[in-house]
């Protein structure tokens, strides 16, 4: 009996890159801004700065180390999150368009802002 093989995600196109800012739309920390700080694309997931934070006890490593208790940021799924305009303070959707010198580029539905 032949054991399948499992694929590995395929990379998918996410309307956020690393260094957005965005507001979280669902979730428990709905309402929240923050500035995106990485982003996994095969698993449409990305860290937002200040958003899903969860604490990790950690145990000591060497001899006469103390443990101790770390907040870290924690993956949510990138259609939980929107882009946010920081001079309309307004979240939108984007689509994308062609600049004058042949760019494709994303702009922000309800405000017109280019993000590019």
């Amino acid at each position: 009996m032949a054991l399948k093989k499992k694929k590995s995600p395929v990379a998918l196109k996410m309307h956020v890159k690393a260094g957005d800012t965005v507001q979280v739309i669902a979730g428990n920390d709905k309402g929240k801004v923050g500035e995106i700080v990485r982003a996994f694309p095969k698993l449409s997931k990305v860290i937002v700065r200040g958003v899903n934070i969860k604490t990790k006890h950690v145990k000591p490593k060497q001899e006469g180390e103390s443990g101790r208790i770390e907040t870290i940021e924690y993956p949510i799924h990138s259609s939980n999150v929107m882009l946010y305009s920081e001079k309309q303070k307004v979240a939108s959707r984007i689509c994308y368009t062609f600049t004058e010198d042949g760019r494709k580029v994303r702009k922000l539905v309800k405000t017109g802002e280019i993000i590019d």
